[in-house]
């Protein structure tokens, strides 16, 4: 979305257009500082102009069409040439002038290029010019380091704040003593318990919004920790460890790990 802003040059206001990440000067706004009766075409006829133009295209622009421009700058210069902006773009597929419509109309051209336009009009002219748009731009990169400081001092607030709302809410509970004493029907259920505290279907009935089930909703830490539990029962069922004394264990180990891992996250994000 274009936008503009305006500078004050030698009691002239100049908009600077801002148009999909660069910016435009309007070389409209610069010609009413030229006296006398004085067109945008009149330079653009230029000879000096048109070689400047092709070299800036040459440079920024990889789409110069370069045919064109040939013909366009073997006419340049001849009492009889006329040379609109609309036709330079047109035929060349240039993108250092502008011609705009609408609510920010006229002729608008890259700053390096709106600079040359500047000493057509007059060498002091182009030197205020620079001046103020080198103010705009410092201006402009004043307000997103503050903008940028903002959201890094809020991003950080925020990030703490979710911090200790994941080492509240993720972190495993100790078992109760009735838990463990419960016999649960598979070993799905067994880590459930251990991890997030409830089997499939406490979590389905106090859940019957969502759909899925409790794994469906676990956080990459959750998992990694699943992934290492599910090892960990295979050991102490091969130990012989009833599902009550495993359900113990793994609820351990469950709450060390999810500690551990929540800890080294919070240090890479704070570094």
């Amino acid at each position: 979305m274009a936008k503009n802003q305006i500078i004050q040059v030698e009691g002239r206001q100049i908009s600077v257009l801002f148009d999909s990440g660069e910016e435009y000067i309007s070389l409209t706004d610069m010609l009413k500082a030229k006296d006398g009766d004085f067109f945008i075409s009149d330079w653009l006829r230029n000879r000096n102009t048109v070689e400047y133009l092709g070299i800036w295209e040459s440079v920024y622009n990889p789409d110069f069409n370069y045919g064109e421009f040939a013909i366009i700058k073997s006419q340049a210069g001849l009492n009889s040439y006329k040379l609109s902006v609309k036709e330079w773009v047109g035929k060349t597929n240039a993108i250092g002038l502008k011609a705009k419509t609408g609510r920010y109309g006229g002729t608008y051209a890259h700053p390096d290029i709106a600079f040359e336009f500047g000493m057509w009009i007059s060498p002091q002219f182009k030197i205020f010019l620079i001046k103020e748009f080198q103010r705009l731009k410092n201006e402009e990169n004043d307000r997103l380091k503050l903008e940028w400081s903002l959201q890094r001092t809020i991003s950080k607030i925020n990030y703490r704040i979710h911090t200790d709302a994941i080492k509240e809410n993720l972190i495993p509970k100790e078992i109760t003593k009735q838990q463990a004493g419960i016999v649960y029907a598979n070993e799905a259920d067994l880590l459930n318990v251990a991890l997030f505290g409830s089997t499939a279907k406490e979590w389905r009935d106090g859940n019957s919004d969502k759909d899925g089930n409790v794994r469906d909703y676990a956080t990459l830490e959750q998992l990694v920790v699943l992934s290492n539990m599910e090892s960990i029962n295979a050991l102490l069922i091969q130990q012989g460890l009833p599902p009550n004394e495993r359900l113990i264990q793994l609820n351990k180990v469950a709450i060390t790990q999810m500690r551990s891992l929540l800890e080294n996250n919070a240090i890479k994000k704070l570094k």
